[in-house]
């Protein structure tokens, strides 16, 4: 008895050190907060057209979200060169080419390079593509031994064989399981797909990845509203379309972007920030993506603040614990989106990421899509799991937990096919 009451007092201390002691899963707690409208101006005037939404609101409420969440990119920097590192024509079961492209960034004597791979499938050129970040590396999608391991630095995983930071062949398949490219390849699309920590480490520091390239003078560190680690990755989805407009096997006008959990984060932002993006989607990505901030329910804006400071712009800060102070909320991100399509996923047992404050950030995005003549969530009552709702802006909640399934890419291609091929 005394052995089990010192584990859970122990658990509860761990709890609390790591910041999870008041994690809320309580519908019944979740404080009153009030919406902002997204067809209503910060001054308060009507968006009754989409002339005065693109005018006016959208733009305001980008500035917003740049300059206080995100974090704005403090320059331009195009591709200074491009290498094919690899290519054949027999990739998945003969189905499919298979082309790996570094491209290059240089900048007073700094550069970064990433690497894009991509399968395209024969049948089909130019062919719409999906374009995603993956968190092991190119090689982990596909058990493929011809897919290069990427020499970046990675967050250690033994169960991958990742130690001392660095990737190795013993993850090369490892989540072929959340990619299933040869259903992609037979539904009609290609994939794209990068490591994140090519573009930007994952890590709390602003010392390597792309930022020192725009650094001036002596700085060390991003300006207060400058980008965090999202707006870099979703700078570096942008860099891949500059790209694919280059690449005639590719249609450059269907391109959508994919993102699961932080990576999630990072699609609809690059999907807001980015319009040449054809559609935008989002699995499982929570708060500072999907989910409504102000519900303070699983990951909060406080949590996200204190475990990952570098994911978002130090302004974002100022709403930890704060969040009734926003003048927006991430319902109105998706609503920048529009009239794209856009897909929100979320996931039953994922309390974390807040499905239901999903769910209700696509409803009340809605209202700007049918000012596009679009349809949204036309339903205030979640679904039931495993009933997609296929519109213009999607939405399902599926059975199970915090992961890309086969069941959410069944959706993502019926619902691609719709709106987007």
């Amino acid at each position: 008895m005394k052995k089990l009451v010192f584990c859970l007092l122990f658990s509860l201390l761990l709890s609390n050190a790591y910041g999870q002691f008041d994690v809320n899963y309580d519908e019944d707690k979740v404080p009153e907060f009030k919406l902002s409208d997204p067809l209503k101006s910060f001054n308060g005037s009507k968006i009754r057209n989409t002339k005065k939404w693109e005018k006016k609101r959208r733009p305001e409420l980008m500035d917003f979200f740049s300059k206080n969440i995100y974090g704005e990119v403090p320059g331009q920097l195009a591709i200074s060169s491009v290498e094919i590192l690899e290519e054949s024509a027999e990739a998945i079961n003969g189905k499919a080419i298979r082309k790996q492209v570094e491209l290059f960034f240089e900048k007073e004597n700094k550069q970064i390079h990433f690497t894009i791979l991509l399968y395209l499938p024969k049948q089909l050129t130019p062919a719409p593509i999906f374009v995603a970040y993956n968190f092991y590396g190119n090689h982990t999608i596909v058990n493929d031994v011809n897919i290069i391991i990427s020499e970046a630095w990675a967050k250690n995983n033994p169960s991958f064989g990742i130690i001392n930071n660095q990737l190795t062949e013993q993850s090369r398949g490892a989540r072929s399981d959340r990619w299933p490219v040869e259903k992609i390849i037979d539904a009609g699309f290609g994939l794209a797909v990068i490591y994140y920590c090519e573009v930007d480490p994952d890590k709390d520091d602003f010392s390597d990845g792309v930022h020192p390239l725009f650094y001036v003078d002596d700085q060390q560190q991003p300006a207060e509203d400058e980008w965090g680690a999202i707006s870099a990755w979703a700078w570096g989805l942008s860099r891949s379309m500059d790209y694919f407009e280059t690449d005639d096997a590719v249609d450059a006008s269907k391109v959508i972007v994919f993102g699961h959990s932080r990576l999630g984060k990072t699609s609809l932002w690059a999907g807001a920030s980015d319009r040449r993006f054809a559609g935008v989607i989002s699995n499982n990505s929570g708060c500072g993506g999907a989910a409504l901030s102000k519900r303070r329910f699983g990951e909060t804006v406080w949590r996200i603040n204190r475990s990952f400071p570098h994911w978002f712009c130090k302004n974002f800060k100022n709403y930890s614990k704060n969040e009734n102070a926003l003048p927006l909320d991430q319902h109105e991100l998706i609503a920048c989106i529009a009239p794209r399509p856009v897909y929100i996923a979320s996931a039953e047992e994922d309390l974390w990421a807040d499905p239901k404050g999903e769910f209700l950030a696509a409803l009340y995005a809605t209202p700007v899509f049918e000012l596009y003549g679009k349809k949204g969530i036309e339903h205030t009552i979640m679904p039931p799991v495993n009933q997609a709702i296929h519109n213009t802006l999607a939405y399902h909640i599926r059975t199970g937990k915090h992961n890309v399934t086969d069941y959410d890419w069944d959706q993502y291609l019926k619902w691609a096919e719709m709106f987007i091929k």
